[in-house]
């Protein structure tokens, strides 16, 4: 896959460029367009752009914030306060009923704040270009199952296609073989069981064949799916069974091993998100620092007039600094951050098992690849054999010299050595793709 055409098709995803389906395509290009039109792909890229978006707003808590209010209160009863009598000449003990303010109030406030020192804030910011290069990880993860499933997908088309297409030919044969047994039963040169057991034969290849095209259907709907196509279009595949085989089987067998593999890098994301997750615990029994500037005006009136010309608004305004220390939470932030602490070294733990895992997975990829190469050898090779006995035997038994169970038995043994054949090329093809998966090679 050529990574200009793929940033290309990519590219056009994005800006929504509508692309004609092609009508065919090759194993590469299915491969692109899965990367550029597969649904889940899509949502993953979605989830790339929402952690870019996440990083803006980390950093904007630490810039100015500036909020304005605007507040309107009508006193439908006004609150009464009592005073002492004697203020205003009364008598000593008693107190006089008083309502300050007016009916109706109006003010408009606007303040600035700015964060000077928050522990929790340099944590999240210190974590932004590692939280982003997670959820590059997790696309990249993404990608790469997406284009193991179209791999396979396609693989898996391939396999039903050339299986229909077999069980086809060997159905044609031997229907015209029923023809001419039926016509030597007819001139008392062969006997009915003759017939019969070329018939039970043929009836056993009709109903694969009915089964196979089902099959068919199956999995051309899965491929389309993978590749975001609608199930009512056409796709064909450009690529044979046998070629996509032997390419593989040209590839040189892996030289690099699996340390650039994802599932360990998303392991080793998660240990350092677990240990900024601690720092940030403990960050929260720091002290926070900010400052504060506001203006505000109000007005007062008895009546609603405060959008008239001779309304009076009275100003004030205010700088200042708030400190907030955390003293005593019961214990919670102890035992918060001693949470975040276990779930570090859950994580540090978690690490060495992935790395083994991988490990033992690409062990077994590689043997699994070398011994699919073995099969399809021999496969082929045992095909070729078995397509010599089912024309002895035919030649043998239109001549009369053999039997028809013989027939049979070389017939079933021939189909049998065809499918193996193709399963061997499909082995080959899935096994290395397995083992690209592992070992991250995206070529």
């Amino acid at each position: 896959m050529k990574k200009n055409l793929l940033y290309v098709f990519f590219l056009a995803g994005l800006l929504g460029v509508a692309q004609d389906t092609p009508v065919s395509f090759s194993l590469d290009e299915a491969v692109e367009w899965g990367m550029n039109y597969n649904r889940t792909l899509k949502r993953a890229t979605i989830e790339l752009q929402k952690a870019h978006k996440e990083k803006w707003k980390t950093l904007s808590i630490g810039f100015p914030q500036i909020q304005a209010n605007l507040v309107y209160q009508n006193n439908i009863e006004q609150p009464v306060s009592l005073i002492p009598a004697q203020l205003f000449g009364g008598q000593a003990g008693e107190f006089s009923e008083v309502v300050f303010g007016t009916q109706q109030t109006a003010m408009g406030m606007i303040e600035l704040n700015q964060l000077l020192f928050d522990g929790t804030y340099v944590v999240g910011v210190q974590g932004i270009r590692h939280f982003i290069e997670t959820a590059e990880n997790v696309l990249e993860k993404t990608q790469i199952e997406v284009k193991k499933a179209i791999v396979t997908s396609y693989v898996n088309t391939l396999v039903a296609r050339e299986s229909l297409a077999v069980l086809e030919k060997n159905a044609a044969a031997l229907g015209e073989n029923i023809e001419e047994a039926h016509q030597l039963f007819k001139n008392g040169f062969a006997e009915e069981e003759t017939v019969e057991q070329l018939r039970l034969t043929l009836s056993s290849l009709n109903s694969q064949i009915r089964y196979m095209r089902k099959s068919v259907e199956l999995a051309d709907n899965v491929f389309k799916l993978l590749l975001g196509i609608d199930l009512e279009e056409q796709a064909s595949l450009s690529n044979s069974l046998e070629e996509l085989a032997t390419l593989h089987l040209l590839e040189e067998d892996p030289t690099v091993n699996y340390d650039n593999n994802i599932d360990i890098r998303l392991a080793e994301n998660e240990v350092t998100t677990e240990g900024l997750l601690y720092r940030l615990e403990r960050a929260k029994a720091l002290p926070s620092f900010s400052a504060f500037l506001n203006g505000s005006y109000m007005g007062n009136n008895d009546e609603f007039g405060f959008t008239n010309s001779t309304q009076k608004w009275f100003g004030a305004s205010a700088f200042g600094f708030k400190m907030r220390i955390p003293i005593f939470s019961s214990f919670g932030r102890m035992a918060s951050s001693q949470k975040a602490k276990l779930s570090a070294l859950q994580a540090e733990t978690k690490l060495i098992e992935v790395k083994a895992q991988v490990f033992v997975n690409w062990q077994n990829a590689m043997n699994n690849f070398a011994l699919a190469k073995e099969e399809y050898t021999t496969a082929l090779e045992n095909l070729s054999l078995a397509e010599r006995i089912e024309k002895k035997n035919t030649t043998k038994f239109f001549e009369g010299l053999s039997g028809s169970f013989d027939l049979r038995q070389a017939q079933l043994q021939l189909y049998q050595a065809q499918q193996n054949a193709i399963q061997s090329m499909r082995q080959v093809i899935l096994e290395k793709t397995i083992l690209d998966t592992i070992i991250n090679n995206t070529q």
